[in-house]
C-alpha cells in the first residue's frame, strides 16, 4: 500500500509540473511580448501543440533525472532550488535547439524568460506548499502547552537545531534563546531566535526567559567543559538534552531524533581518537581477520571497526552463540558484501584452536576471549588459568605454527602488581606474548588498559540497575579509584595500537585520570534524575577479595616509550625464555587448580620470572 501510494503522489506531481510549465510559457509570452497576440512570433503559434509537447517531455523527463520527485516537499530547502535551476537551465537548452532545428524563429532571449518563469513556478509551488504547511502546522499544534527551549549552541549545530525546532512544531518545542560565548554575536538573532548571552549567563537566562529545557548544542567541545555546563544547567530544575556528535549532522535533516539524554560518556567520555588511516589499512585491508571473543563488549566492537578497513573476511570466534549470532547479524546489515564466518568454539580446547587456524589462515588475530571478572575469579580460579592461560598459550602456539603475521592480546591495567587471580593469569598470558615472539616469526604484542565503560559486567549497568531498583548504589570504598575509557576508544585504540607491532611489546594506551567510583555513582544517580543519598542512597560495603584501591598501568621494571599516536605508550619486554615459561605454565596442572591460595602463590612465583629472579628458574 505504501509503494501504491508514492507511486500515486509522484504521479500527482507530475501532472503538477506538466501544467506548470505550460503555464510558464504562456506567462513567458506574455511577459516577453507585452501580453499581444499579434506579437507573437508566428513559428511559436504555428508549431504551438509540437511545442507545448516536446518542451512538457523534455522538462518533466529532466525534472526526474534531477531527482525532484524523490524529495519531500515539506522539507524545500536550498538543495531542491538548485536542482531546479539545473533542470530548467538544461531543459530550456533542449528546447532552444529544438527550436533551432525546426527552424521556428525567435529571439533567443524568450529562453531566458523561460528559463526564469520555469524557476519562478516551479520552485514557487514548492515552498508555497512548505510555508503553507508551516502555517497550518502552527495553527494546529496550539504553543500553549509547548516547552520553552534554551539552545546553548556555538555556529552551525545551534542554528541546525533552531531551525529543526521551528519545522517540526508537533514536538511542542520552541526556541526562544541562544546561549553562545562569541561575544560578537551578542543580540544577533539565528532564524528569528535572538542570542541573549554567554554560557556564563545560563542561569539568568533560564529565570528571564521561563525555560523548561536546555539544549546543549556543543559536539566540538571537551567532555569536561560539557561537564561543567551540565552541572551548572542541573542547578535550574530543567531537562537536559544534548547533540552528542558534529558528525550526527551530516545528515542535516532530522537532527532533533540525535537529540537525547545526557549520558555519562558524555561526562567522563574521552578526547576522540585520532587514527592512522593509511597505517590500518595497511594491515588490514583485504586481509582475513581472526577475533576471539568477538561477541563481547571489545570484541563486537573490535569486529564494528575492522570492518570500515575492508578485510577479506572477518572470522568471530566466540563460546557463546548468542552473542555471537547477534553481532553477525549486525555486521551483515551494516555491509551484507563483506565475508563474515561465525565460528563456536572454545579456546581451551587446543586441537579445534588449530583445526581454525589451519582451515582460515588468518593474517590478524585479536585475542579478547578471557574471563575477567575478579570476584568471580577468586572463587573459581582454575577456570580462569584454563582460559587466560591455557586458553591464550592454544590461540598463541597455534597462530606460530601456522603463520598468523600479527597477534594481538588484549590485556588489563590489573595485569601490573596483580592482587587478583584474574589480573595474575593476564599477566603471565603477557608473558607468554613476549617470549613467543622471540622465536617466532608472527608480531605477538598486547595491549594494556583499564576500565571500559558501558562493558559487559562492568560498574555502570550495576549502578543504573541498582538506581532503577531504587537503591542503594553500592560501592566497595569512598576512596577507590579506577581508569575509564569508552568502547569504541578502546577497539580503535587496540586496532592502532596493531598498525605500530613490530612484535614483543606491549601497548599501553593513555587512561588520562583514574575516576572515583563514588564520584561516578553521584553523577550516574544525578543524570538518572535524583539526588544523591536523598533520593537514592550510596552504600560502602568494603573491598572485594582480590581487589586494589587504585590500578596502576606500568610495572616498575617496564620502560614507557613514547608513539607518534599521543595516547599510546610502549613498554620494553622483561622475559625472553618461551621454554622456561611454558614449562612453569604445564606444570600448574600438578597443584589443586581449585585452591585459590596455591594458585595465586605459583602465578606470583611465574610472574616473578619477569623481574629476573634467578632463585625461580630451577
Amino acid at each position: 500500500m505504501g509503494f501504491v501510494r508514492i507511486q500515486k503522489n509522484v504521479f500527482a506531481l507530475t501532472f503538477v509540473d506538466a501544467v506548470l510549465v505550460n503555464i510558464s510559457m504562456v506567462l513567458a509570452c506574455f511577459l516577453k511580448y507585452d501580453g499581444l497576440h499579434r506579437n507573437i512570433p508566428q513559428g511559436i503559434l504555428v508549431n504551438a501543440v509540437l511545442i507545448v509537447i516536446i518542451s512538457t517531455l523534455v522538462k518533466v523527463t529532466l525534472f526526474y533525472c534531477f531527482k525532484l520527485y524523490s524529495s519531500i516537499w515539506a522539507f524545500a530547502s536550498i538543495h531542491e532550488m538548485i536542482s531546479i535551476i539545473g533542470a530548467a537551465f538544461v531543459g530550456n537548452a533542449i528546447v532552444m535547439v529544438f527550436f533551432k532545428l525546426y527552424s521556428i524563429r525567435v529571439q533567443d532571449s524568450i529562453f531566458i524568460v523561460f528559463f526564469l518563469t520555469d524557476i519562478f513556478l516551479i520552485g514557487g509551488i514548492r515552498f508555497a506548499y512548505r510555508s503553507l504547511k508551516r502555517i497550518i502546522n502552527r495553527y494546529i499544534f496550539s504553543t500553549m502547552d509547548s516547552k520553552r527551549i534554551l539552545i546553548i549552541g556555538d555556529g552551525e549545530p545551534g542554528a541546525i537545531v533552531v531551525k529543526e525546532l521551528k519545522e517540526h512544531p508537533e514536538l511542542r518545542s520552541i526556541p526562544v534563546a541562544i546561549l553562545d560565548d562569541d561575544k560578537g554575536k551578542l543580540g544577533k538573532k539565528i532564524n528569528g531566535v535572538p542570542i541573549v548571552g554567554q554560557l556564563r549567563d545560563i542561569l539568568s537566562v533560564v529565570q528571564k526567559k521561563g525555560i523548561d529545557e536546555i539544549i546543549i548544542a556543543l559536539p566540538i567541545y571537551s567532555n569536561k567543559i560539557i561537564d561543567e555546563i551540565y552541572h551548572t544547567c542541573l542547578r535550574t530544575n530543567c531537562k537536559v538534552k544534548i547533540l552528542p556528535s558534529f558528525t550526527q549532522l551530516i545528515d542535516g535533516f532530522y537532527v532533533i531524533s540525535k537529540i537525547r539524554n545526557v549520558n555519562i560518556e558524555d561526562l567522563l567520555g574521552r578526547e576522540p581518537v585520532n587514527l592512522n588511516i593509511n597505517e590500518i589499512s595497511a594491515y588490514l585491508e583485504d586481509k582475513v581477520v581472526l577475533v576471539t571473543g568477538g561477541g563481547g563488549s571489545i570484541g563486537s566492537e573490535l569486529c564494528r571497526q575492522i570492518i570500515l578497513f575492508k578485510p577479506k573476511q572477518l572470522i568471530i570466534l566466540d563460546n557463546y552463540e548468542n552473542n555471537i549470532y547477534e553481532i553477525e547479524n549486525e555486521l551483515r546489515f551494516i555491509c551484507n558484501k563483506l565475508s563474515i564466518i561465525s565460528v563456536i568454539a572454545n579456546i581451551r580446547e587446543k586441537d579445534r584452536i588449530e583445526e581454525i587456524i589451519e582451515q582460515y589462515r588468518p593474517d590478524v588475530v585479536f585475542h579478547a576471549a578471557a574471563h575477567k571478572h575478579v570476584p568471580l575469579m577468586e572463587g573459581n580460579p582454575g577456570e580462569a588459568i584454563k582460559n587466560n592461560l591455557f586458553g591464550t598459550l592454544n590461540l598463541a602456539e597455534s597462530s606460530d605454527k601456522f603463520g598468523v603475521k600479527r597477534f594481538v592480546l588484549i590485556s588489563t591495567d590489573k595485569a601490573v602488581n596483580p592482587t587478583s587471580i584474574m589480573g595474575a593469569t593476564k599477566r603471565v598470558a603477557e608473558m607468554i606474548i613476549q617470549t613467543l615472539n622471540e622465536c617466532s616469526k608472527t608480531e605477538f604484542v598486547a595491549v594494556r588498559f583499564g576500565n571500559v565503560l558501558g562493558s559487559n559486567g562492568s560498574v555502570i549497568p550495576l549502578f543504573k540497575k541498582q538506581i532503577e531498583r531504587g537503591g542503594p548504589v553500592t560501592i566497595t570504598h569512598p576512596d577507590v579509584t579506577r581508569f575509564f575509557m569508552t568502547i569504541p576508544e578502546a577497539a580503535q585504540l587496540v586496532i592502532q595500537a596493531g598498525a605500530m607491532a613490530k612484535g614483543g611489546e606491549i601497548f599501553v594506551l593513555d587512561m588520562g585520570k583514574p575516576v572515583k567510583i563514588y564520584d561516578l555513582a553521584k553523577k550516574l544517580i544525578e543524570l538518572s534524575g535524583f539526588e544523591p543519598n536523598v533520593d537514592i542512597k550510596i552504600q560502602f560495603t568494603g573491598l572485594r577479595a582480590g581487589e586494589k584501591m587504585y590500578e596502576e598501568l606500568l610495572l616498575q621494571e617496564e620502560g614507557l616509550r613514547t608513539t607518534q599516536n599521543n595516547k599510546i605508550f610502549i613498554t620494553d619486554p622483561v622475559i625472553s625464555d618461551f621454554d622456561l615459561l611454558r614449562g612453569k605454565i604445564e606444570a600448574i596442572v600438578k597443584l589443586d587448580i581449585n585452591c585459590r591460595e596455591k594458585v595465586m602463590n605459583y602465578l606470583v612465583n611465574i610472574i616473578s620470572l619477569a623481574n629476573g629472579n634467578e632463585n625461580n628458574k630451577n
